[in-house]
């Protein structure tokens, strides 16, 4: 699976953005995918992830409310609607697939990874 972030970009905060990663390949639709960010000096963190099927969705507690993870599987792609962004959001934005159906907050469930599309929030 390749995995192509998008949709980055400079917001102001509490503004909106909708991240898109599209990914290559026919299986996309077995694989639970995941969004993950890193700011500048710091570790990778989990932001949000999604079944293979769609219902079941996990977010950090930092996006609870804010963000929204949803995917297209007929389109090959998932979403991440960003609403009410904080200077605290700023970073680069990762998606990620996981053939596994435990673990999807962790970064080591995940097998592929797309490039990132950075997000910045500043006024």
């Amino acid at each position: 699976v390749q995995l192509q972030a998008s949709g980055g970009g400079l917001v102001q905060p509490g503004g909106s953005l909708r991240l898109s990663c599209a990914a290559s390949g026919r299986t996309f639709s077995t694989y639970n995918m995941g969004w993950f960010r890193q700011a500048p000096g710091k570790e990778r963190e989990f932001v949000a992830a999604i079944s293979w099927s769609g219902p079941a969705t996990y977010y950090a507690d930092s996006v609870k409310g804010r963000f929204t993870i949803s995917r297209d599987n007929a389109k090959n792609t998932v979403y991440l609607q960003m609403n009410s962004l904080k200077p605290e959001d700023k970073g680069v934005y990762y998606c990620a697939a996981s053939p596994t159906n435990w673990g999807l907050t962790r970064r080591g469930t995940y097998d592929y990874w797309g490039q990132g599309t950075l997000v910045t929030v500043s006024s």
